[in-house]
């Protein structure tokens, strides 16, 4: 693990931070949405591609035994981050939101009419669409859990809605707009008291804070690449070996079946029975790369050194009259929702790009979350392991000329 966080060495291991945006250098402050890519993550892709590609567990040969164990090595790397027990608890998705998909489907044959699932009104759209399919075709019944002025659960609220019909529970780590950290340990033993299984986005928490799912007593975890420096199309479910017999196959196809005859079919053991087909290969390599180049760095230090620019962010920014912060939880990680009142948070991000400035503008996903607080929209700044404090002093200044230019 390293010692010294030198973020010169860091920044000058992804290319494309090297960019300049009208005439500005880049800096990309849309990491919440998806994160650059270090050279480490590239050469792993291009790599394996030009030195020993094959499909993955059913060849003799030797590079698709190379191949294979490349693979399973990414399994495992992954099992590891999240602190599985095994690599069987891992199963590879295309990303959080085939996650989610998986997993309300996979436990959808639990579900009767009258059936009751907890949600949160800060959950993104992955996190919620999916289980109004359940409701849509199960008859369960969706409840959510309201969000405080601060940008928290509401704890007593949620404690009070759980009961006998609670069959799931499923609840973001760390919210995409808020950044707010829930309790999610405290918040699954509740759950697990009620006998309800315990589902966790964990899609902005594995990139901010060390994450151990046994520690935390979810049931099923989930994750995505792209935000962790890694490729997009691939992600991970993390499930309890208990959970993940009981849950249903997703997709059916060559590998998730043990047998198949005319009048029957029998499924593999998980984690294969839910990866139908040619899986992710390349990119479940690519991941594993990615976590790799991550870990060498002290989880500490990161979140220092984001939050640190976090706060310089947001304490330039206060200083303008129309600007407007979205969620103050005190525990939360480097996410910065906002709005300038009287202005689109649309126009905000073309006129912060003008500066070479990249922020996400929009409902996120989170449509429940922007209702609740009567508001359509916001301007989102999210920092990485890359970003500098000299980043978000541009940040002010180009908000500042928005506001400006806006009022």
């Amino acid at each position: 693990m390293q010692n010294n966080f030198d973020i010169n060495t860091i920044r000058a291991q992804f290319p494309i931070l090297s960019r300049e945006i009208n005439g500005y250098p880049l800096a990309y402050l849309d990491n919440a949405a998806s994160a650059q890519k270090p050279q480490a993550v590239m050469d792993a892709f291009t790599g394996q591609m030009s030195h020993a590609f094959a499909n993955v567990h059913r060849g003799l040969h030797t590079m698709a035994n190379e191949t294979t164990e490349a693979y399973e090595g990414a399994r495992g790397k992954l099992a590891r981050f999240l602190g599985a027990p095994k690599p069987e608890n891992i199963v590879f998705t295309k990303g959080a939101s085939e996650a989610l998909n998986l997993a309300a489907y996979g436990l959808a044959h639990l579900i009767e009419a009258g059936d009751e699932i907890i949600l949160t009104q800060m959950e993104h759209h992955s996190n919620i669409v999916p289980w109004h399919f359940l409701r849509e075709r199960y008859g369960a019944v969706l409840k959510f859990v309201p969000v405080t002025e601060r940008g928290e659960l509401d704890l007593d609220a949620y404690k009070s809605m759980l009961s006998s019909k609670t069959k799931i529970v499923s609840i973001v780590h760390m919210s995409n707009v808020l950044g707010t950290v829930n309790p999610i340990q405290q918040m699954t033993d509740w759950a697990h008291a009620a006998g309800a299984i315990m589902v966790c986005d964990g899609t902005q928490a594995a990139v901010h804070m060390p994450i151990d799912v046994v520690d935390l007593g979810v049931d099923l975890f989930c994750m995505t690449g792209h935000k962790l420096y890694g490729p997009t199309g691939i992600g991970g479910l993390y499930g309890t070996s208990e959970i993940l017999e009981r849950m249903q196959p997703f997709n059916g196809g060559g590998e998730m079946i043990e047998d198949v005859f005319e009048d029957r079919v029998t499924y593999n053991d998980a984690p294969h029975k839910f990866e139908a087909g040619t899986p992710p290969i390349l990119e479940a390599i690519a991941l594993g790369a990615a976590i790799d180049w991550y870990s060498q760095f002290d989880a500490g230090d990161v979140h220092q050194h984001e939050m640190a620019i976090y706060h310089a962010a947001l304490d330039g920014l206060r200083d303008i009259n129309s600007f407007r912060v979205i969620g103050e939880a005190e525990n939360k990680g480097p996410v910065l929702a906002f709005n300038l009142e009287g202005a689109h948070a649309h126009d905000v991000a073309q006129i912060l790009d003008k500066y070479g400035i990249a922020v996400r503008a929009g409902q996120h996903c989170t449509q429940p979350l922007m209702t609740s607080r009567g508001i359509h929209s916001t301007a989102r700044a999210s920092f990485g392991i890359y970003n500098t404090l000299d980043e978000a002093e541009r940040l002010v200044e180009a908000v500042k000329k928005a506001a400006l230019f806006l009022s």
